[in-house]
């Protein structure tokens, strides 16, 4: 058996307020964006890099907007991949060192809270000593 999570679905309130923090302050590219049946709008955005999606839309889901916690994108270099973001408009607290684990925050429009995840590169000399 095998099993992907390729698509993760977002809670907001304003479909095209979110499409454009998505794509223009974080860089994730648009996928589609279309109306399958009326009321339901289907907006899919892929972080770059990602094998994985999120859906922002209408008609989908009975979640509350902003109610989304803890989704995280892991990076390579933390410290330049914030500082990207930050240059695009994005609102990112400072990166916390968490024993050798990095943390960035941060929340769309709506308040669903993002996690940013690196290493030190001491960590990952750490991690691959015999």
């Amino acid at each position: 058996m095998q099993m992907r999570l390729e698509v993760v679905q977002v809670p907001v309130s304003d479909v095209d307020r979110s499409k454009a923090f998505y794509t223009d302050k974080l860089g994730f590219v648009l996928d589609h964006d279309v109306e399958h049946i009326p009321g339901m709008r289907v907006v899919q955005l892929t972080p770059p890099g990602s094998a994985t999606s999120v859906v922002i839309g209408t008609g989908m889901t009975t979640m509350t907007p902003g109610s989304l916690e803890g989704l995280q994108l892991v990076v390579p270099d933390i410290a330049e991949v914030r500082s990207e973001l930050v240059g695009r408009g994005a609102d990112i607290s400072e990166i916390q060192d968490l024993g050798g684990v990095l943390f960035a925050y941060f929340n769309d429009p709506d308040g669903n809270r993002w996690v940013m995840q690196g290493q030190t590169q001491d960590h990952v000399r750490d991690a691959h000593k015999p």
